[in-house]
């Protein structure tokens, strides 16, 4: 152990352990909730609604990969299964043959149309309704705080930020 360590203080512990019991706890609920609603996973999820938002329903597989914070590796691997349930279509890249692009299907927009309601349902009860309106301006400013610390050049910024202008309604949106 560092003898300078600047240790936690009970207030500081208290909130760390409620922050970290919230991002334990949150995913799985999210995924259970999709997994018997829409048979997706929370991923899964989250990748039709990030294609469902681009321009086309389509992004290439780089992009998707940031939109998602996921690697290269387990995209394809979800969006293997997307495919295999005609969710999604992979095509080379025109503008780059090197890359591939991987675009919403209408079976996979009409899923995503099916499983959002329960989806915002669930976030609304398990987050939204059981802060005040404060607080939920309170929780956007420490996510705000939080997510500079982790992302100091703003480079993932397009994740986070992209529903600063105005309310999105559309399906995928929570």
């Amino acid at each position: 152990m560092t003898a300078n360590t600047p240790w936690l203080d009970r207030r500081q512990l208290r909130a760390w352990i409620r922050l970290r019991a919230v991002l334990e706890l949150l995913p799985g609920t999210l995924d259970t909730q999709l997994r018997n609603d829409a048979q997706l996973t929370e991923f899964e999820y989250t990748a039709l609604a990030m294609l469902s938002e681009a321009p086309g329903r389509t992004l290439r597989m780089t992009g998707l990969a940031r939109r998602t914070n996921a690697t290269l590796p387990r995209l394809s691997h979800v969006v293997t299964r997307l495919e295999q349930r005609g969710l999604v279509e992979r095509f080379p890249c025109p503008e780059n043959r090197r890359a591939t692009n991987a675009r919403l299907t209408e079976e996979g927009w009409a899923k995503l149309l099916q499983a959002a309601p329960g989806h915002v349902a669930a976030v609304r009860r398990y987050v939204i309704d059981a802060l005040t309106d404060e607080q939920v301006d309170q929780l956007a400013a420490i996510g705000d705080a939080v997510l500079h610390a982790l992302d100091p050049s703003g480079e993932g910024a397009v994740l986070y930020t992209h529903y600063d202008e105005e309310p999105d309604p559309r399906p995928g949106s929570a």
